[in-house]
């Protein structure tokens, strides 16, 4: 594909009881949003119609149809996907049937991605209690697609984007008494390396800087405050420095890390559990963050938000942050399409790259372990 052509954008209607359908009415009424892209949504034509007279939106034209294939560039278009049967719509409530509605729209979407009739996946909020079922059995979006099109030997990582700011997660939905247990150095080592392919081919980094955060309080002071950053963390950087050439530093100890912006200094940071890199990450960026699953062959974003279920139907949902998850889908796809075509036949280098591994002198200027309380 060109980068002249129009991108197919799939956007999941996500949770039929929330604030999906508002952001999505309130990002494709822009006439000028159809000039980006071709926006494709999966979901009801029956629940679109309810949450725009809701919000007491005028009526536009959609497209609505059984097959992506009949999509029209010029209108947004509606995937049927929920069927025959009556959705119940109850706002603000979470329900099985909405759960139900949420993974029928993801699973059609998925399909059609695979077969080639969207070009990128942008994922409305789901609940991830109602949606569980014999179906889906899975903490969320990043693991259903794991499972779908992940490579078994890479694991998915999620990254909060937003501008320069770049979070990545080494563990998401754990709880945090499993944490200390889940991390392990190849473990990291990995979701370091994923992190720093991530960079280079999906946001056109060419010698990333990657800041990893402590487990424990001060990074654990040496093994005073826990041993996992002083025997697992820092192994596992000192490995992806040595062993995969990646500018990667740490364990820096969180509160001081973002207290003092030194994440400005860096391309991404690699926090080790949700919260630790969420809370900061949000407090930052929180209605315009994207959330964005690297390490897979496809390309998935979605809002950094959830189903807001206290504010459905109440006409005063942000939709920048779905605006900026479809947005970002495209850069992503056309990094990808520039990355692969100057990587297909590489010429080798002529120089010794100063930047690569042990040589580099970032961890001069950026000490492993900043002073804090």
């Amino acid at each position: 594909m060109s980068n002249q052509q129009k991108i197919r954008v799939g956007i999941t209607h996500g949770d039929t009881n929330g604030i999906g359908y508002e952001v999505i009415l309130k990002v494709i009424a822009d006439p000028q949003f159809l000039e980006i892209c071709t926006p494709i949504i999966y979901g009801s034509a029956r629940a679109l119609s309810f949450h725009r007279k809701a919000i007491d939106m005028p009526g536009f034209q959609v497209n609505n149809i059984n097959d992506a294939n009949f999509a029209k560039a010029t209108l947004p278009n509606l995937v049927e996907t929920w069927g025959p049967t009556e959705l119940k719509i109850e706002l603000g409530q979470p329900g099985k049937q909405a759960g139900q509605a949420a993974f029928q729209a993801l699973e059609r979407a998925v399909e059609d991605l695979l077969h080639g009739k969207i070009d990128v996946l942008v994922t409305a909020p789901i609940n991830k209690d109602n949606i569980h079922s014999d179906q889906f059995q899975f903490t969320g979006h990043t693991d259903y697609l794991q499972a779908c099109v992940g490579n078994p030997e890479q694991k998915a990582i999620m990254i909060l984007c937003h501008d320069r700011l770049r979070v990545a997660l080494a563990t998401i939905h754990v709880p945090i008494k499993d944490i200390s247990a889940t991390l392990t150095v190849e473990l990291l080592r990995e979701r370091i390396k994923t992190l720093n392919q991530s960079l280079m081919s999906d946001f056109a980094i060419e010698r990333p800087k990657i800041a990893v955060l402590g487990l424990n309080p001060h990074a654990g002071e040496n093994g005073l405050i826990g041993k996992e950053d002083k025997e697992i963390v820092r192994p596992a950087i000192e490995r992806a420095q040595q062993d995969d050439g990646i500018l990667a530093f740490g364990p820096y100890a969180a509160d001081g890390f973002f207290g003092t912006r030194r994440w400005e200094h860096f391309d991404a940071v690699l926090a080790m559990y949700h919260d630790q890199g969420l809370i900061p990450f949000k407090t930052l960026a929180m209605h315009c963050g994207v959330n964005f699953t690297a390490g897979l062959p496809i390309v998935r974003t979605s809002p950094d938000h959830g189903t807001g279920y206290d504010i459905a139907g109440k006409n005063i949902a942000n939709e920048q942050s779905l605006r900026e998850a479809i947005y970002l889908a495209i850069d992503v796809m056309r990094n990808r399409e520039r990355y692969a075509e100057a990587n297909a036949s590489p010429l080798p280098k002529l120089y010794h790259d100063r930047g690569h591994g042990k040589d580099s002198n970032a961890a001069d200027i950026l000490p492993e372990t900043p002073t804090d309380d």
